[in-house]
């Protein structure tokens, strides 16, 4: 009994060492504090835990934090270890305020702190803050999202600039993107900031520094009401503190600071029907249009260029320029598509043109009838038709166009032969004339590899059989080939199906499921766009072509509901045939 009595002192004694080794607890900067000032406290712990919980802090509000700080120093030989959250308060009002105990698990024991009681009084003339490094930096940079027009038309041109606001009583040294905002539901366009202006101004009336950090054109795609996402930037401010250098120069403090613009939201409203031209192509700015040729006479058999050209500022790259009518007599090849556009403070500027190459076969006049371009200006809110001028083109040397001959019973059904560059095609290049002492068949190459073919075709005949089989066994196999076709096929149907959305749309989702099908062997009830997120980052896909393959995904969802644009089916088509490529080359 006395030895167990020992060994029950001995433990409980080690157990009060022990637990007299954990410290936990809350400190604050001050307990008596103005209305308009702010409070820190930091619950701080000599050992690492884990499930730290914080107390309600009723009656505060929190303006920063958590911050967490962890320090490991070693003083001859013995270590120093020291961890904590810190947070600032501001009152909600005057009156007494008990903060709550905060909780943490240590070494599989719950510790908590004291209560603390802080008397918040009437406001003071000089607010403090201590060194609230943070709350400074907070409330002396901002980043604003500035659009140029939040009720455009569709498909025409805005704005959206991120400007970075920073007081004089701080400086920023660097910065970088956390979160770069997308435009699912526009064409967008950016516009490259080679050097960053810093100018003076005013942010809600106070004196400021600002300048522009990233500018965008957008070109919304669909009507109602669109999101404008926010930027968020990671900032490195320097705030001023309360030291100061040998000379007396203030010190500063570097704390990085997140930053991030409030979403906007824009409302774009739909062209007008009253008024629309019928070859109207959605084509919203303002325009020039000319129709030229670079030859008024040639001869037959020789070209000419005609130039269908659109020049101005708008939405260049998002619609069709009219096609040229032109005599069945003359020779015409497909039209070679040219942009020369840029894009600055205003929009997109420049201009598209369709190039023809011509050549007539027979001499005469041929009338190049005039064409009509239409468009709808935003300035006067209405839409603008431009036309051509008829165009002649005279060919002056050549055959004439054939005609019946009535001068004789003997030519009355003879026709002129008009030279078409191919008129010897009756004449045999290859009349496969044989030598007069051709070798007889008999005891020949030919007859000794036809002896020989039976003895050749048994073993080849197992060997192709033993193939077979292995074909018909591979399932796996045959299924991946046949979603492959599939995918390929599909991804064939929607070029072919650009102009309706329905079709279009229906035919790149088979083609993107069917491609995951035949790549990844997942089948169409395990496509979630976070499974196929997973299994593209296994695969080591770059993030981007990923971001884009799901984008891809979201758009064919998205066309259930809404209608979509040409231009916008031409460039979710070429965007899938390049994703599917980068991903079938990195797979």
């Amino acid at each position: 009994m006395k030895s167990k009595f020992i060994v029950a002192v001995i433990s409980f004694f080690l157990c009060q060492v022990v637990l007299a080794q954990v410290k936990f607890e809350a400190e604050v900067s001050r307990k008596t504090i103005g209305v308009n000032e702010r409070v820190r406290i930091d619950f701080k712990m000599n050992q690492d835990g884990d499930n730290f919980n914080p107390p309600d802090f009723r009656g505060f509000k929190v303006v920063g934090g958590p911050y967490q700080s962890i320090s490991n120093s070693w003083i001859n030989g013995k270590r120093t270890y020291q961890k904590s959250y810190g947070y600032y308060l501001q009152p909600n009002g005057r009156g007494n305020f008990t903060i709550g105990q905060a909780e943490i698990l240590i070494a599989g024991t719950t510790y908590k702190t004291t209560p603390i009681e802080i008397k918040v009084v009437a406001a003071v003339n000089k607010p403090t803050d201590g060194t609230n490094a943070e709350i400074v930096a907070s409330q002396n940079i901002h980043l604003v999202t500035k659009i140029s027009n939040e009720n455009p038309y569709l498909n025409e041109g805005i704005s959206v600039e991120y400007i970075l606001y920073v007081s004089p009583n701080i400086n920023v040294s660097q910065w970088r993107p956390v979160d770069s905002p997308k435009f699912p539901d526009f064409w967008s366009e950016n516009i490259d900031v080679s050097r960053l202006d810093v100018k003076d101004g005013t942010y809600q009336g106070e004196p400021y520094r600002y300048v522009s950090l990233r500018k965008t054109i957008l070109y919304p795609q669909k009507t109602g009401e669109l999101s404008i996402e926010p930027l968020t930037l990671s900032v490195s401010v320097e705030v001023p503190s309360d030291r100061r250098d040998i000379f007396g120069r203030r010190l500063f403090e570097t704390v990085q600071q997140r930053v991030s613009a409030s979403a906007k939201t824009i409302k774009v409203k739909p062209l007008p029907q009253q008024g629309k031209p019928a070859g109207f192509t959605g084509a919203v700015g303002s325009f020039n249009f000319s129709v030229t040729t670079n030859k008024q006479s040639l001869d037959a058999s020789e070209s000419l260029e005609a130039k269908v050209k659109v020049s101005g500022n708008g939405n260049l790259m998002l619609f069709q320029l009219p096609k040229l009518t032109l005599p069945a007599s003359l020779e015409v090849y497909e039209p070679e598509h040219n942009q020369d556009t840029r894009t600055n403070h205003n929009g997109v500027v420049g201009s598209i043109t369709d190039t023809y190459t011509i050549v007539p076969q027979q001499k005469g006049k041929y009338p190049i009838e005039p064409v009509s371009f239409s468009y709808f200006d935003v300035k006067s809110g209405s839409y603008k038709v431009l036309s051509s001028k008829e165009l002649m083109i005279d060919v002056e040397n050549g055959p004439m166009a054939s005609i019946p001959s009535n001068s004789g019973s003997a030519s009355s059904n003879k026709q002129e032969v008009i030279s078409t560059g191919s008129q010897f095609r009756y004449l045999k290049l290859q009349p496969n004339l044989k030598p007069m002492g051709e070798e007889r068949f008999f005891k020949s190459l030919w007859f000794w590899l036809l002896i020989l073919l039976p003895l050749l075709a048994i073993p080849l005949s197992i060997i192709f059989g033993k193939k077979r089989k292995e074909r018909l066994n591979d399932v796996a196999g045959k299924q991946v080939k046949k979603a492959d076709k599939l995918a390929r096929k599909y991804l064939s149907e929607a070029k072919k199906n650009i102009g309706d959305p329905n079709a279009f749309y229906l035919a790149l989702e088979k083609s993107l499921h069917n491609f995951l099908r035949a790549k990844l062997s997942i089948q169409t009830s395990e496509m979630s766009k976070d499974r196929i997120r997973t299994i593209l980052t296994e695969k080591q896909i770059d993030s981007g072509t990923t971001d884009d393959f799901i984008q891809l995904l979201k758009n064919c969802e998205m066309a259930r509901y809404s209608l979509s644009s040409q231009a916008a089916m031409e460039q979710d088509y070429g965007q899938a045939a390049q994703v599917l490529s980068l991903i079938d080359k990195d797979l």
